[in-house]
């Protein structure tokens, strides 16, 4: 399905902002005690996860067919692939866990005063996650040029010898 895998850039911003933008919110409804923010966290915040399963899916779709490109010897490491998939995973279960967390605590209505400043606290971890998670990802685009078109034209990474990227910027030709 390199379809799926060829959405995975263009999905995963989504729930990033959206995630990011929940926790945000999280933290003005708390300032400013409105409980419209919160309740517009609680809303971005299940926004946020539909598009982190979009993502994943995408994302579970383009280490697949970045599998296979390692089978014709174009090397992304695997152990990178891996900890950038681990690390979403964790992401949108972390996220839902507090989705049915947070969901919990609204129907008991207990969702005030400490209640409200652990959920900042747990959004802003959050936060960390796909911090993380973006940190790894970009690295399999930046360091390993993985989904890019260098890395589909089956150019192997590291794609040049030591110091010839110097000689063509300064004009020389071998």
């Amino acid at each position: 399905m390199e379809f799926l895998s060829q959405l995975h850039p263009k999905v995963v911003h989504f729930p990033i902002a959206l995630l990011a933008i929940y926790a945000l919110l999280e933290i003005i409804g708390v300032v400013l005690k409105k409980d419209f923010f919160s309740k517009s966290a609680y809303l971005v915040l299940f926004l946020g996860i539909l598009g982190a399963i979009a993502a994943v899916l995408t994302g579970n779709s383009a280490a697949d067919a970045i599998q296979k490109m390692n089978k014709i010897n174009i090397i992304v490491p695997a152990g990178a692939i891996g900890e950038h998939i681990d690390y979403a995973n964790f992401t949108l279960w972390y996220f839902a866990g507090l989705l049915v967390l947070r969901t919990f605590v609204v129907v008991r209505k207990r969702f005030s005063g400490r209640v409200r400043y652990l959920f900042v606290l747990l959004s802003l971890i959050g936060v960390f996650f796909i911090y993380k998670t973006g940190e790894l990802g970009g690295k399999l685009v930046y360091k390993y040029g993985a989904g890019t078109d260098i890395i589909k034209k089956g150019i192997k990474y590291p794609s040049a010898p030591e110091g010839y990227r110097d000689k063509i910027f300064k004009g020389k030709q071998e």
